[in-house]
């Protein structure tokens, strides 16, 4: 037998971008809840050139592995340039994107617009927990910089590289 029957069920996929600098806890339930409706996630670390990081993309990268190491269903990379030219590349239908207010409403809606008119890739939203809808990662690191409690906001493992980064103990 040959043709699309022979080569069993196709695996649904999606990527999940972002700068993830550092990955918080609302990123984590976004892309742990994308884990449960795809077979893979691709968390992908969008590099910026003209933006400095606090992390250098090799260490997102680092830290986005070990803590979605659980979901057994994760793929991490980094990637520069448009993130439709990424979901061509490796045949990726769909983007997730986590929505914290309405006020990522229209900016989302105008990229999501966008991205399925350049490809059609198309952008499943999926609504932050309101334990996290204010958060990010920018307010994460300048709570951390003036030594605020930011231990329930993000993983262990980069409360540390962020107390470590940031000379904090």
């Amino acid at each position: 037998m040959t043709g699309p029957e022979s080569e069993g069920p196709q695996l649904r996929r999606a990527v999940c971008p972002g700068s993830f600098d550092p990955i918080t806890n609302g990123h984590l339930d976004i892309i742990a809840r994308a884990s449960r409706l795809y077979d893979v996630v691709h968390v992908v670390v969008m590099i910026n050139q003209s933006k400095q990081g606090l992390f250098t993309v090799d260490e997102r990268i680092e830290l986005i592995r070990e803590v979605t190491a659980e979901y057994g269903n994760i793929q991490v990379e980094a990637y520069h340039g448009l993130l439709v030219d990424f979901c061509k590349q490796r045949d990726i239908p769909a983007i997730v994107k986590g929505l914290r207010a309405v006020s990522d409403f229209d900016y989302e809606l105008q990229m999501a617009q966008m991205n399925n008119g350049l490809s059609g890739v198309e952008t499943l939203f999926i609504p932050t927990s309101p334990t996290y809808s204010f958060l990010s990662s920018s307010l994460v690191k300048e709570v951390a910089q003036w030594g605020g409690d930011i231990s329930h906001l993000v993983p262990e493992v980069v409360l540390e590289a962020l107390k470590g980064r940031l000379g904090k103990s």
